[in-house]
């Protein structure tokens, strides 16, 4: 087998190969999902101080920092529960559409901050209008709702209405959780979901084919020869089957997903293929159409020997992994477990001009056993 462009990412590798409402918004196009598992930090990166798990709730416990989601986010609706452990002068913060501090040495991350500061609940200082009072029921738990839409942004405060603004100048960014607890005292986290609005679900809860045209189908057979489904979770079995193919094709999109392997597994997803799925690089002359591949691998293992990316960033295999794909015209970006491994184009990598920009989707049968979920797409 010819490798002409691996970048290994420990679990990880592109290869040219393989290459506004009321409280309670009213959806649609949209995916929801826990950002907070209620065990660990998976899919938080704790940035400065220190933050863990404390009775099913996400605590920050020391130090001037925060906590910052593995994916950043545009349009979305946001839910969370929170509590300030200290009886007064408590001081914490929700960051959405945040940059990450730079490198002066600043402990907070830019643009937007929700306070949690006592007296200034849910305020944001930078967004005209984006202020209220009497809605925070002091040393209980508060449920805010917080939904932004383009330039848009409106918050719910334990169900009722508080605020809403159309002055959000910046597109996209982190969610974060601001860590004061020197002068603000420790806060707790709860019940923290997303919705992220214009995404799709390429996944049913028990059937691979989802609503509206999206979810998969066995490229070459049966797909229940070696792909289960069952509570969300797509299983690869290991058996001899056939690779699943997206119902539809895709140009220009950003893939979100998370991914799970045994100690020295290997999958990969297939991006732009043709209907029989190539992602080969061919010999000289040949024309065939051909996309690319991510590939998901435990390179850990002796098994694998490749080409390192930017970063190493994979969880221990039998541990969940977010990805994130992002391709626009010949660019491909790979995030992988919130970290950008992989930024290329055909610029940089001219076998790239050889391949397709508008293809299917495929998840590979290894005849090895994987798992994915929460996987969802938005076309650009």
């Amino acid at each position: 087998m010819r490798v002409f462009l691996l970048f290994s990412v420990m679990m990880v590798a592109l290869t040219s190969q393989v290459l506004a409402d009321e409280p309670g918004f009213a959806l649609s196009n949209s995916f929801t999902m826990p950002l907070f598992n209620g065990h660990d930090l998976s899919g938080w990166h704790v940035m400065r101080g220190e933050a863990g798990v404390e009775n099913g709730s996400l605590v920050l416990q020391s130090g001037n920092g925060f906590v910052r989601t593995d994916h950043r986010y545009r349009d979305f609706v946001l839910e969370l529960d929170w509590k300030a452990r200290n009886a007064e002068k408590w001081d914490s913060g929700i960051y959405i559409r945040s940059e990450l501090p730079g490198p002066t040495g600043r402990a907070w991350p830019t643009k937007y901050q929700v306070n949690l500061a006592q007296g200034l609940e849910g305020n944001i200082k930078d967004l005209p209008g984006a202020a209220s009072t009497g809605l925070v029921k002091p040393g209980e738990w508060n449920h805010f709702e917080l939904k932004v839409v383009g330039k848009t942004a409106e918050l719910a405060i334990n169900g009722k209405p508080a605020w809403k603004t159309d002055a959000v100048a910046v597109p996209d960014g982190y969610i974060g959780l601001q860590s004061e607890v020197p002068s603000g005292g420790q806060f707790e986290f709860r019940n923290i979901k997303i919705t992220e609005l214009g995404y799709h679900s390429l996944l049913g809860q028990q059937d691979l084919r989802g609503a509206d045209g999206y979810g998969w189908e066995g490229a070459t057979g049966e797909a229940a020869e070696c792909w289960k489904l069952a509570d969300c979770v797509l299983e690869c079995t290991g058996q001899r089957g056939p690779w699943l193919r997206s119902l539809r094709q895709y140009g220009d999109f950003n893939l979100r997903l998370e991914y799970k392997l045994k100690p020295g597994g290997n999958s990969g997803v297939f991006l732009r293929v043709p209907h029989d799925g190539a992602h080969r690089e061919h010999e000289p002359g040949e024309t065939h159409a051909t996309g690319v591949e991510v590939q998901l691998l435990d390179d850990a293992a002796d098994r694998y020997k490749a080409v390192p990316a930017s970063a190493h960033v994979s969880r221990p295999a039998g541990e969940w992994n977010t990805l994130e794909i992002d391709c626009q015209g010949p660019k491909y970006q790979v995030t992988h477990n919130g970290v950008l491994v992989v930024d290329a184009d055909n610029e940089k990598f001219p076998e790239l001009k050889r391949r397709e920009l508008r293809g299917y989707l495929g998840l590979q049968d290894h005849r090895e056993p994987v798992w994915f979920r929460n996987v969802r797409i938005i076309e650009k």
